[in-house]
């Protein structure tokens, strides 16, 4: 959703969620219940718009999900169907304005849609029609895609027609969903980098980001979106078009490593699973004689407990988390991620106090939390640290949707292994090693992008973009 425009800009990764209603069912209520299990997705904005036979209703603002809305709003939003929304992005795009789902008037009616991806080619997508007078009112890529289906539209016999369209002319990864007067439409991308399922609760529709959501609500799980597909809902029933349904999906790793919530399942594999099996593969290629296994909360701990279980090394607790503060990871800036490690973790100290730690975290990408976890857990007596990374080191830029700027900034691309133990404070340091993704995405049927470890990408990279 942020302009691809500025190089230097941070990339966001978002949540959405769609249904289409035929029980009476109280959607606005159900959306939000939704879109609170995709939080994790993200803090910085959360939004629902409600179809009420063609009239949107809507609510969106800066804020998490419970901040954001309360039982006046959603007794508000009445309507058959309904979109929401969680977003992250950079404290320079963070304004109301970039806010989702964006509805849009035009001739043909009404546009809604909550998106979560990057496009690559936006930058000259826009300048193209902003050059035969397209305006634009905000920094969205969200915007951009509407503004290309609606004038599609106006040559096409149907919205889905347009949006069929439109995928070809989108380089990118990205899922979607889309409200028109009588329709609600969900949309991945050709590679299928970013996750998009569906589920059903009697006999209404859903879309969501992650099956989480699904759970949430006491949807069924029926299927993952296929890359490239675009399924319509409307009163005909549902029907699927395949005109761009070309691969098998190449999801992104990172969300199985940390994006993800481990109780949702993609592409067939258990997240959970996965970083248990990161774990595993952790303990058999850098073992270490220690006393406790601990990981860093939350995307951490189970692949410290598959470490502990391969290990023999028993499992406890040895950071205590504030549940009420958000990821560092994905705070907008450099500043935010390091006053939140102040307050976000505590030690126990009765686990670790004398004893060889050995400390499980998903990832090293800035290395922003990692030499004061360090010393966090030495200060509160741990013998030994022994620093041990559930995914390979992060060597390349992202360009669908994880929140790295530019390669100067990965903590990997500056240090070798050793010095980067050294200026942590640890006593050893092991990542998981790049043959062992096949472990961790053992079950899937499709690829996967690991492009921020090997550099090698789904989508053809052009040194413009």
């Amino acid at each position: 959703m942020c302009n691809y425009a500025e190089k230097t800009k941070l990339k966001e990764e978002c949540g959405v969620f769609a249904i289409y209603d035929n029980d009476n069912l109280d959607v606005a209520h159900l959306t939000y219940c939704a879109l609170f299990a995709l939080q994790h997705r993200g803090q910085e904005s959360s939004g629902i718009a409600v179809n009420s036979d063609g009239t949107i209703l809507q609510h969106k603002d800066k804020g998490v999900v419970p901040d954001v809305f309360n039982e006046v709003i959603l007794n508000y939003l009445k309507g058959n169907m309904a979109v929401g929304h969680v977003r992250y992005c950079k404290a320079s795009e963070s304004s109301r304005e970039n806010a989702q789902p964006l509805v849009s008037k035009y001739v043909k009616g009404t546009l809604t849609i909550a998106y979560n991806g990057s496009i690559l080619n936006a930058q000259q997508l826009r300048a193209d029609l902003e050059q035969q007078g397209a305006i634009f009112q905000t920094s969205s890529d969200a915007e951009l895609i509407t503004y290309m289906i609606a004038r599609e539209r106006l040559g096409s016999k149907s919205v889905e027609e347009a949006i069929t369209k439109v995928i070809p002319k989108l380089d990118g990864a990205y899922s979607m969903v889309i409200m028109s007067p009588k329709k609600l439409i969900a949309v991945r991308d050709p590679h299928g980098i970013r996750p998009l399922s569906m589920g059903k609760i009697r006999n209404s529709h859903v879309f969501a980001s992650e099956t989480c959501a699904l759970n949430a609500i006491g949807a069924d799980f029926v299927r993952d979106i296929e890359p490239g597909e675009i399924v319509v809902v409307s009163e005909d029933g549902v029907k699927s078009i395949r005109d761009n349904v070309k691969n098998k999906a190449s999801i992104c790793v990172f969300e199985y490593i940390y994006f993800a919530r481990p109780d949702s399942v993609i592409e067939g594999r258990s997240v959970y699973e996965s970083r248990k099996a990161a774990g595993r593969c952790l303990a058999k290629a850098h073992p270490v004689d220690a006393d406790i296994v601990i990981g860093v909360p939350d995307s951490g701990l189970n692949a410290a407990l598959g470490y502990a279980e391969e290990s023999g090394i028993p499992y406890g607790e040895g950071l205590i988390k504030n549940r009420y503060i958000g990821r560092t990871f994905i705070q907008p800036t450099q500043h935010q991620r390091v006053e939140s490690v102040d307050i976000k973790l505590n030690v126990l100290r009765s686990s670790i106090e004398g004893k060889r730690v050995v400390m499980v975290d998903d990832s090293i990408v800035r290395g922003t939390t990692c030499a004061k976890l360090v010393h966090m857990l030495k200060k509160a007596g741990a013998k030994e640290v022994h620093m041990r990374i559930s995914s390979p080191e992060f060597l390349w830029r992202c360009f669908f949707g994880t929140d790295i700027p530019s390669r100067k900034d990965l903590m990997a691309c500056n240090y070798t292994v050793d010095e980067m133990c050294k200026k942590f404070g640890a006593d050893s340091l092991g990542f998981l090693p790049i043959e062992n993704l096949k472990d961790v995405m053992a079950g899937t049927d499709c690829n996967w992008c690991e492009g921020c470890f090997t550099g090698k990408y789904p989508i053809e990279i052009t040194e413009e973009q």
